[in-house]
């Protein structure tokens, strides 16, 4: 059976056709998504330790940064899994904990929206 990270980004890859880069040599598992046509970053896939969520927990988390609308940035901030984001613009982006606090299925909507927004 696959993690939710994992199908997160079959999700895209198959929806999107387009494949992860890894920019970042300190971080070679940092999976970036960007749009084939400008280049723009959609998504980004981690691996964070919970403290840089300021979340009081041991251990780490997979994530993904998504942009977002700013009408409803407030109202995710104050729902489950949902932390301002981390490495990014926090005005604009949010990050999205992929531990099965948030369905599935809002994840690939939170996407969709992201990959709208960056277009």
């Amino acid at each position: 059976m696959s993690t939710l990270k994992e199908q997160i980004l079959n999700h895209i890859n198959e929806r999107y056709d387009v494949v992860p880069d890894h920019p970042f040599s300190k971080f070679p598992d940092y999976a970036v998504f960007r749009h084939k046509s400008n280049n723009k970053w959609f998504a980004l896939v981690m691996n964070v330790p919970f403290e840089k969520l300021d979340v009081q927990k041991s251990g780490n988390v997979d994530v993904i940064d998504l942009k977002v609308d700013s009408e409803i940035k407030s109202i995710l901030l104050q729902k489950p899994g949902f932390f301002p984001a981390y490495h990014m613009n926090k005005e604009h982006w949010i990050s999205l904990a992929l531990d099965q606090t948030i369905p599935q299925q809002n994840l690939f909507d939170l996407i969709e929206d992201s990959f709208n927004l960056t277009s």
